[in-house]
């Protein structure tokens, strides 16, 4: 059985919980591909309705960069404005009100190489010009890790490379943010950097990059402080944001997707509390936020579940503090207006 599909997904249904508390998600997809490690081809428009639409008051969300339609041609380092382009088309299509309340990217995330130096402006010039409303910044992945079995997203040490200080902060002198994912061991190179470009607003992907599968499989004695003693460095520096999700993924070593029958709320809330609960601890309920990461994270449980286990874990800070985490936080650091 395929997992992730939405027959699957469809075994597990729950009442929505406290459907009226005001949602930003600040960190999805949208893509039409056909690689076969993908498990949903086309997450477009009537695709995300569907799940932004299951219950929950999924007031606005955030695009986050997926290398996805970008343009065929011209300079390399042009054709990512491509998929702000295609994002902002869909964005105006779900601000008409025909795809229901939400608003689907009412903040896009690009994405750009900083490794350009100062020449990354023109780029992110490009950028704001194909979305003057929305666009907010970019996302450059830096995960590198020295086991094979682990994908890597840049070069080591990219983080302290001079070429990418410099493209971040032209992105800081834009009033840009920066999207960053990474893996933990180099939880401390983002401290680094982040204190080197003090007034940029830097958001940390997915709970800081844990992994448990592969080469870090079966060693939650020693990963476990590592991560943690990671993020504790990392939540020193204020000008760094958390996202509290993307933990469906593989390499968070959960079983989920095997499953006969899809994992619910109760206990994937039980799952999550340990490592969120540390993550809110470290950064404040002030600069977490949570987020969906669909459809990557669909192929381990459905939209609705996962919100539900949010509210789960959260149910014992205040009302303030949850309004931050599920809607206030994300709408200051992207600026959404809707």
């Amino acid at each position: 059985m395929p997992f992730g599909n939405s027959d699957w997904l469809a075994l597990t249904q729950e009442e929505t919980l406290e459907p009226d508390i005001p949602i930003c998600d600040p960190h999805h997809h949208f893509w039409d591909m056909r690689a076969e490690y993908i498990p949903y081809h086309r997450y477009l428009l009537h695709e995300l309705a569907a799940d932004i639409g299951s219950g929950h008051n999924v007031r606005s969300t955030v695009f986050i960069e997926a290398r996805s339609m970008y343009r065929a041609d011209g300079p390399e380092e042009m054709r990512a404005v491509g998929e702000v382009e295609f994002v902002q088309g869909l964005a105006a299509a779900s601000a008409s009100g025909l795809y229901g309340p939400g608003r689907a990217a009412a903040a896009i995330i690009g994405h750009a190489d900083l490794n350009l130096g100062e020449d990354v402006r023109p780029v992110l010039e490009a950028m704001q010009a194909a979305s003057p409303n929305r666009f907010r910044g970019i996302r450059h992945s830096v995960g590198w890790d020295p086991h094979p079995e682990v994908v890597n997203r840049d070069a080591e040490g990219r983080l302290t490379s001079p070429e990418y200080r410099a493209g971040a902060k032209v992105l800081a002198d834009m009033g840009l943010c920066l999207e960053n994912s990474l893996y933990f061991p180099q939880l401390q190179e983002l401290a680094d950097f982040a204190n080197e470009v003090p007034n940029l607003t830097i958001v940390l992907n997915h709970i800081g990059g844990l992994l448990r599968d592969g080469p870090y499989a079966n060693r939650d004695d020693e990963v476990l402080p590592a991560w943690r003693e990671g993020l504790a460095t990392v939540a020193r520096c204020p000008n760094v944001v958390m996202k509290l999700g993307g933990v469906g993924q593989l390499r968070f070593g959960f079983d989920w997707h095997t499953r006969a029958k899809p994992i619910g709320s109760e206990e994937l809330a039980q799952a999550l509390s340990p490592l969120m609960g540390y993550c809110i601890e470290q950064f404040g309920p002030e600069r977490c936020m949570f987020e969906s990461n669909f459809p990557v994270d669909k192929r381990s449980y459905s939209y609705n579940v996962v919100f539900n286990a949010f509210k789960r874990l959260s149910k014992n800070y205040s009302a303030s503090e949850r309004a931050a985490m599920f809607h206030d936080n994300a709408v200051r650091v992207y600026k959404i207006d809707v």
